[in-house]
């Protein structure tokens, strides 16, 4: 391992730009393209979203971590959430499908993760929360250079 952050944080909407931040100062060192600092940040922004809206209805008293580790040019994050979990994962993944249409979501997070990482792993049990874990190697200059 060659760096590792953890970030936890009250489900509250607003926070989600707090972990895009974080992790954006945490993937920096590793002289990232525009492209793929904006995937990455858009990973995190889509699980972190998810904990927050459909893990803890928002509810500003849940707890949602991020946890990521570097080890050389491949970052892998954790986002965790102790909330309602997800009954039927499989289904919850389908391009479109949502729980919340009420509130114009879109049902596409999983599939936007799944496009932007190159790992992508959910485990859920209703009642206990989800751990969404993925991801992502860097093709940047600073990491050519290093090898």
């Amino acid at each position: 391992m060659d760096n590792e952050m953890t970030l936890s944080f009250v489900a509250l909407s607003e926070n989600e730009s707090l972990a895009r931040i974080a992790i954006t100062s945490f993937v920096a060192q590793l002289d990232p393209t525009i492209d793929e600092l904006s995937e990455f940040k858009t990973i995190v922004s889509e699980a972190v979203s998810n904990a927050i809206i459909h893990g803890y209805d928002e509810d500003g008293k849940g707890i949602v971590t991020v946890h990521a580790v570097r080890e050389g040019d491949v970052v892998s994050v954790v986002v965790k959430d102790e909330g309602k979990g997800i009954p039927d994962i499989k289904k919850a993944m389908e391009p479109l499908y949502t729980t919340k249409p009420d509130m114009e979501r879109s049902g596409m997070g999983f599939t936007i993760m799944e496009s932007f990482a190159d790992h992508l792993q959910v485990e859920s049990e209703p009642g206990v929360g989800t751990v969404v874990t993925f991801s992502k190697k860097f093709h940047s200059m600073k990491m050519k250079q290093i090898s």
